[in-house]
């Protein structure tokens, strides 16, 4: 049993970011300001389900407004409290500010089990609940823009976003209420991946900075390294995928709710995925090693650690035991303010959560300016931009044939080259340069300051850093 009294989640976002502020030279009132959720709305409202009402408890929190509309998820679990949603909304606010996105922080949460109801049952909730905040412009284009988070999926957020039209009719923004939504609802190409493509870009970026992979005491590239990813769900799954197929790494562990596959050799990240669709967990899986205690392989040798599902899960019960040189957090706080000082001391690399799964946002940023300037991106230049890609290779194709075909294209340079950027191509494009411009800005104050130590403290003194300043140009 632990005896030193493990922290909330909340408390575990009070405690970073009080250690990061106490570098800082704010006012106390600035900080205070900063620290504080501005509101948090409870609603408790009731729907007619199996012959009888039923009633649902969902909270929706605004943690800043310095700049507008506040951005963040709506997740469904039977865990969702006023504390969490506090804190999750906290983490919105810095995530936003350190990638550059223009928005507060916001979060929201549904104390629900899903798998408890059919699809039927859960629109009318997600309906009713979508209503409960849209009339008190908790949902709005201008102010208070949701995104899925766990328990949800693009489904729901085409719930709230046709709920919300039917109730401003004549809202020409409507569908930029949400985001997250299936592309033939106004969604965006690549908003599906993004959280965990950001991961695979946040760890290609990581390496390549030498001297930080050094502080992992790891080397080289991606090529070969051995991950662990905790939770297979949308960020775990395609992290895992695009990190294996991609770049080579391999996953040697896969830690679900119903235990955990252990393999040295790697796992197919497909097969796995799609055996836990067919059967509802990792059960019975034939190609590795199954342990019903699946947490255990958190604290297996490997060379990063992907936990992508709840937070908590590194506590001061396994952090001593565990052996990961880099942990990348692909879920919100799923290590605790207590085991980041015990894996700090043990000279242990996070790549925190406010950057590392800031993916999402980022992308759902792009489906809101898509929302609002009503065009796909790629519409206008894509063609023009293969027209000119064109004339250049026609060019090099008569100099070949002028020099009696002396030399000649690589093969597909061609096909590649002229291929003009879709809306695909400018998401992820957009994805990679915000995670290699905001690890930058982190790796800055990281190497520059002799009192930070280490990326969680940078992380936040760059984010604070640019609330205070929005707070400061509204005169505050």
């Amino acid at each position: 049993m632990t005896t030193v009294k493990e922290p909330s989640f909340r408390e575990s976002v009070d405690l970073m970011f009080n250690r990061a502020v106490a570098l800082m030279d704010l006012s106390p009132g600035l900080e205070e300001k900063i620290r504080v959720c501005n509101a948090t709305y409870t609603v408790r409202f009731g729907v007619r389900l199996r012959g009888a009402i039923h009633t649902f408890t969902g909270y929706r929190s605004v943690h800043s407004e310095h700049m507008e509309p506040v951005k963040g998820g709506i997740r469904y679990a039977l865990g969702v409290n006023q504390d969490e949603v506090e804190a999750l909304a906290a983490l919105m606010t810095y995530k936003c500010a350190l990638v550059d996105a223009p928005f507060g922080g916001s979060k929201g949460g549904l104390a629900i089990d899903p798998r408890q109801y059919d699809e039927h049952e859960l629109e009318l909730i997600t309906r009713r609940f979508a209503y409960e905040l849209a009339k008190r412009d908790l949902i709005h284009p201008s102010q208070n823009v949701p995104a899925p988070d766990m328990g949800t999926s693009e489904r729901e957020m085409a719930w709230i976003a046709d709920q919300y039209a039917r109730m401003n009719t004549t809202d020409i923004n409507a569908r930029a209420c949400v985001t997250g939504k299936p592309l033939n609802a106004g969604g965006i190409a690549g908003r599906v991946e993004a959280t965990g493509r950001g991961v695979q870009f946040a760890l290609q970026e990581f390496f390549r900075h030498p001297q930080d992979a050094a502080h992992a005491g790891l080397s080289g590239d991606l090529d070969g390294k051995r991950i662990i990813v905790q939770g297979l769900g949308n960020v775990g799954y395609h992290a895992a995928k695009f990190l294996s197929e991609e770049d080579g790494a391999k996953i040697t562990g896969i830690i679900e709710h119903d235990g955990a596959l252990f393999s040295p050799e790697g796992l197919n990240v497909e097969a796995v995925r799609e055996w836990i669709v067919r059967h509802g967990g990792v059960t019975g899986y034939p190609d590795a090693r199954h342990r019903a205690e699946g947490a255990s392989v958190l604290e297996e040798e490997c060379d990063i650690l992907i936990p992508a599902a709840m937070e908590g899960v590194i506590n001061l019960d396994n952090a001593e035991r565990i052996k990961a040189p880099l942990i990348i957090e692909a879920a919100n706080g799923p290590v605790t303010a207590g085991a980041d000082d015990v894996l700090r001391a043990k000279g242990t690399v996070i790549i925190p959560d406010m950057y590392a799964n800031a993916g999402g946002v980022t992308v759902s940023y792009f489906e809101w300016v898509k929302n609002l300037s009503h065009i796909r991106f790629g519409r206008m230049q894509r063609r023009q931009e293969e027209a000119r890609h064109e004339l250049l290779v026609n060019e090099l194709e008569r100099l070949d044939r002028y020099l009696g075909g002396a030399w000649s294209m690589t093969p597909d340079f061609k096909k590649k080259y002229l291929k003009g950027a879709g809306e695909l191509e400018l998401v992820r494009s957009g994805l990679d340069d915000t995670m290699r411009t905001a690890y930058q800005a982190m790796q800055e104050v990281w190497h520059e300051r002799e009192d930070v130590e280490d990326l969680r403290t940078a992380a936040y003194l760059v984010s604070i850093s640019k609330v205070a300043s929005s707070y400061r140009a509204k005169g505050l």
